[in-house]
C-alpha cells in the first residue's frame, strides 16, 4: 500500500511539528514531531513497518508502541479524507 496524500492536501512545517492542510475545505490538522515523522516517512515511500523502525530509533520508544502510534496516524488520516 502506498500513502500519497490529496493534491488539495499540503504539509507544512511549524515550530511545534507540521501541519496537514485541506486547500478545499480549509480545514487543518496539527502533528506533533512524531505524527509529522510517521506521515513524512509514509509519503517517503517507507512501509508502516519501517515507519516504526525509524520512529523507534528517533524517540527510543518501543517498537510495538512505535507500530501502534503509525497505526493510529494511518487510522486518523485515511478518516480525515486526507489520503489518495
Amino acid at each position: 500500500m502506498s500513502f500519497v496524500l490529496k493534491k488539495h492536501v499540503s504539509l507544512a512545517e511549524t515550530e511545534f511539528g507540521a501541519v496537514l492542510l485541506d486547500q478545499r475545505s480549509g480545514r487543518y490538522w496539527e502533528m506533533n514531531p512524531t505524527a509529522t515523522l510517521i506521515v513524512r516517512a509514509l509519503v517517503a515511500g517507507e512501509t508502516p513497518e519501517r515507519t516504526a523502525e525509524i520512529v523507534a530509533g528517533k524517540f527510543e520508544v518501543d517498537e510495538d508502541r512505535s507500530l501502534a502510534d503509525v497505526a493510529s496516524i494511518i487510522g486518523k488520516i485515511a478518516a480525515a479524507g486526507l489520503l489518495s
